[in-house]
């Protein structure tokens, strides 16, 4: 089919088109529930067609498929493609929005502006995922920022304009430097084509900058520059203060594209731009990278362990497995980042459940306090079922996707670094022990507190949403050659050539004098 890509990308943002124009606002009922039922069969048709793109996907081919190219304004170029790195983001995004869209069912204020915010974010993060131009890429990824600063500071809680702004200016200033490094990749390559910069090899001479020796050189700077960007987004110790405050403030439906979809932007950025046209200015900078991984999984993990919030706590949980991510991919082999491909698709799942499973008792008692709550079990015997489960595979239970993802990562990391490898083990230790205390708390004992007496179970459609996150959780840890069958080839094919540019860089000496 022609076009398809550009047919899913943009659904969602026809969808949005429909609804401000045609539908009436206000907050009637009617114009509520209309405008949530056209933003469900929207993201459930954009979820429908993207299966096509899976179906005729050949992980075998690992170039650029269903590339679709025409000229844009000003002599830039509208490019969409997708390889086994990027088709599973895809589908990561088009599975999740349903859910999220199904999860905001009972949002009264504004329902119609919300729907139309979700669905632009929607389409705007696909365009992350597709984009095979790099002004188109930058654009896409930048303007996701409006969105999501829209839900968290309307829809959020009460201190949701300091949150919204704290998310706004943590990623937008680390994007400036990120546009400064694109405006150099084209003065020196002369393109803005992805595919061909990933083959374009930039200089990696060392340089002396105000009396400090770079070595790798431009590639240094560069890849430091995107960095900046990535790193925040993902987000990496210690630029991650932004993410508790976010997801505490912002709506259920805004934590769960966050953690589910929005962080994964940073890790597909390594590995779309980082590793393939920065090979010498990743191998000089490895090493930091490694070990910033590995404090940021021991450290955010004791921070979980004091929180009282929620939301908060599943917040740092976040960051302590992007933490696996990011050590996965600067591993350089082929176990790290098939791990951290699979670990972000998997946390994609089990944080969004986990955000979910905190919207479904806040619908009902307003409040994510952790001492509010205890005994749920004996009213709620559904809901502890569903939330020991994504407990478990949060963990990285096995048998769930998020020991395969896990056990990957650390794989890759101890052939790179057998003390970082060692260290980040603990992590798991440490993620049993915040995450089995919160479940304790909320959900086991006797039932004390008078406003928990009358509390409800999960009604159907709850139950509806958690049955596709468990399906998949579960699919995956069983059966992981679902995803590693597609990324494996890509993935390959870019530690090849990552591995080919490295060895004939002038400044290969060099960078090995680092190690």
């Amino acid at each position: 089919m022609d076009n398809l890509l550009s047919i899913v990308t943009f659904i969602p943002a026809i969808a949005a088109a429909i609804l401000l124009v045609f539908l009436p606002g206000g907050e009637s009922k009617t114009a509520a529930r209309n405008a949530k039922w056209v933003a469900l069969i929207a993201t459930v048709i954009t979820f429908l067609v993207s299966l096509f793109i899976l179906a005729e996907f050949d992980p075998n081919d690992t170039g650029m498929q269903f590339v679709e190219e025409r000229d844009w304004l000003l002599g830039l170029k509208y490019k969409l493609g997708v390889d086994g790195i990027s088709v599973l983001f895809v589908m990561l995004t088009t599975f999740m929005m349903p859910l999220t869209i199904a999860a905001s069912w009972d949002v009264k204020v504004r329902v119609k502006e919300y729907m139309i915010a979700f669905l632009l974010l929607e389409t705007l993060m696909l365009g992350v995922f597709m984009a095979l131009d790099l002004v188109l890429f930058y654009l896409f990824f930048e303007a996701g920022l409006i969105p999501m600063f829209l839900i968290i500071g309307i829809w959020g809680g009460a201190n949701r304009i300091y949150a919204s702004f704290k998310f706004f200016l943590y990623t937008f200033l680390g994007s400036v430097l990120m546009l400064v490094a694109m405006v150099a990749m084209f003065a020196d390559a002369g393109t803005t084509d992805i595919p061909t910069l990933m083959n374009h090899s930039f200089a990696s001479d060392s340089l002396n900058i105000l009396g400090v020796h770079v070595v790798g050189g431009l590639q240094t700077l560069l890849f430091l520059a995107f960095f900046a960007s990535f790193a925040v987004k993902m987000p990496m110790w210690p630029v991650h203060t932004w993410l508790p405050d976010a997801h505490v403030q912002a709506p259920t439906a805004g934590s769960v594209v966050l953690a589910a979809i929005l962080l994964k932007m940073g890790g597909y950025g390594f590995l779309r731009f980082s590793l393939p046209m920065f090979p010498v200015g990743a191998e000089v900078l490895t090493d930091l990278v490694l070990w910033m991984s590995a404090i940021a999984i021991v450290y955010t993990s004791l921070v979980a362990l004091v929180q009282e919030d929620m939301k908060k706590l599943i917040a740092y949980s976040s960051v302590a497995h992007m933490g696996y991510v990011t050590m996965g991919i600067f591993a350089g082999n082929q176990q790290g980042i098939d791990g951290a491909i699979f670990q972000m698709l998997s946390h994609g799942f089990i944080s969004g459940a986990l955000f979910l499973c905190v919207g479904v008792i806040y619908d009902r008692m307003h409040t994510r306090e952790i001492d509010a709550y205890g005994g749920l079990v004996n009213r709620m015997p559904a809901y502890a079922l569903i939330f020991m489960f994504f407990t478990m595979a949060n963990v990285g239970l096995p048998g769930t996707s998020g020991f395969v993802g896990e056990f990957l990562t650390l794989m890759g990391a101890f052939k790179a670094n057998t003390w970082v490898a060692a260290i980040a083990t603990s992590g798991v230790i440490l993620s049993a022990a915040y995450a089995l205390w919160l479940y304790r708390r909320v959900v086991m004992g006797e039932l004390i507190k008078e406003s928990l007496k009358t509390i409800k179970d999960m009604t159907q459609r709850e139950k509806w949403i958690f049955a596709p996150l468990v399906a998949m959780t579960l699919i995956l840890g069983v059966y992981p050659a679902l995803v590693t069958d597609i990324i494996g080839p890509s993935v390959e094919a870019l530690i090849h050539n990552y591995e080919t540019a490295l060895a004939h860089a002038p400044a290969a000496n060099q960078v090995a004098a680092t190690h």
